[in-house]
C-alpha cells in the first residue's frame, strides 16, 4: 500500500491534529480562565511547594499572571505543532516528525527536572501523558515516511 493511503498514517495524523488542537484550546483556557478561580487547586499546590502553605495575595496574583502568560505561549506552540503536522502530512518527509520529537524531547526532561526540584510532582504526570500521546505516533510516522522515501 503506498504511504499516502496508509490507514494507520492517516489515523495517527488525525490524532496529532487532535492533540495539537487540544493544546490550542488548553492554552486559550489558561490565558482567559486563569483569573477566574478555575485553577485555584493547581495554584494552591504550587503555593504549597514554594511557600509551605497559602501564599501572600501578591504572590497568588503573580502566579495567576504567569499561568495566563504560559497559556499564550502554549497557544503559539500549538500553532507551530499544527503547521508542522500539516507539512508532515503533505510532504511525507521524516525530518518533520523528527523536529516535532526533538522539541518534545528537549522540553519534557527539563520541565520534569525543574518541576521536581521545586517539589511540583503534578508536572511529572502531565509531561509523561504528553510524551505518551505524542512520541509514539511521531516515531511511527518518522519510521514509516523514512522507509517510504
Amino acid at each position: 500500500m503506498p504511504p499516502s493511503s496508509s490507514p494507520q498514517r492517516k489515523h495517527l495524523i488525525r490524532w496529532l491534529y487532535l492533540v495539537a488542537g487540544g493544546h490550542l484550546l488548553g492554552g486559550l483556557l489558561l490565558s482567559w480562565a486563569a483569573p477566574s478561580g478555575l485553577f485555584d487547586q493547581y495554584l494552591a499546590s504550587l503555593e504549597q511547594a514554594f511557600w509551605g502553605g497559602i501564599a501572600p495575595l501578591a504572590a497568588r496574583e503573580q502566579q495567576t499572571w504567569w499561568l495566563a502568560l504560559f497559556g499564550a505561549t502554549l497557544q503559539s506552540y500549538s500553532l507551530y505543532m499544527l503547521a508542522l503536522i500539516h507539512i508532515g502530512s503533505r510532504v511525507r518527509q521524516p525530518m518533520v516528525w523528527g523536529w516535532l520529537m526533538a522539541g518534545l524531547l528537549l522540553w519534557a526532561p527539563q520541565d520534569i527536572v525543574i518541576s521536581l526540584q521545586a517539589g511540583v510532582w503534578s508536572h511529572l504526570l502531565i509531561d509523561s501523558l504528553a510524551l505518551l500521546a505524542l512520541v509514539p505516533p511521531l516515531l511511527w510516522l518518522y519510521r514509516h515516511d523514512r522507509s517510504a522515501a
